[in-house]
């Protein structure tokens, strides 16, 4: 996947049908979810359209993380937010200020609150996994 220095850069650059294809491809990009893994307990409450996020640890102690949506704009935004914590310490997670990394992008102003309302509760599930891990 690009860096998300990269992305941004060319995600100012487009008109807003263009950023969402540029979401779109992102989220067709993501790594495949196992249906197995989407259940009632990876789900992310709070989204209006149903996203779920399974952790992983590596044996260097980083998370890596696997994310789907049913909604192709959420995939999208999904890439965006693994783009900033995938395979990184617990540690790195925490100190991380995801918000401010995503905030260039002005998804709020961008896409509908139905799309960008559920973002908080992902943010909070991933930095949850790595407290746990951190501990």
């Amino acid at each position: 996947m690009t860096s998300l220095a990269d992305l941004r850069d060319e995600y100012e650059f487009l008109d807003a049908d263009d950023r969402y294809r540029l979401l779109i491809d992102l989220g067709r990009a993501l790594e495949p979810m196992p249906e197995a893994l989407k259940t009632d307990a990876t789900l992310v409450r709070g989204c209006s359209a149903a996203v779920w996020v399974y952790p992983t640890r590596s044996d260097d102690g980083t998370l890596h993380f696997l994310a789907d949506s049913n909604a192709a704009i959420t995939k999208g935004i999904i890439a965006l937010v693994l783009l900033t914590v995938q395979d990184r310490s617990p540690v790195e997670i925490l100190t991380t200020d995801i918000e401010a990394a995503l905030a260039p992008f002005d998804l709020r102003n961008q896409l509908s609150s139905n799309r960008t309302q559920g973002i908080p509760n992902m943010i909070a599930l991933i930095r949850e996994t790595a407290g746990r891990y951190a501990g």
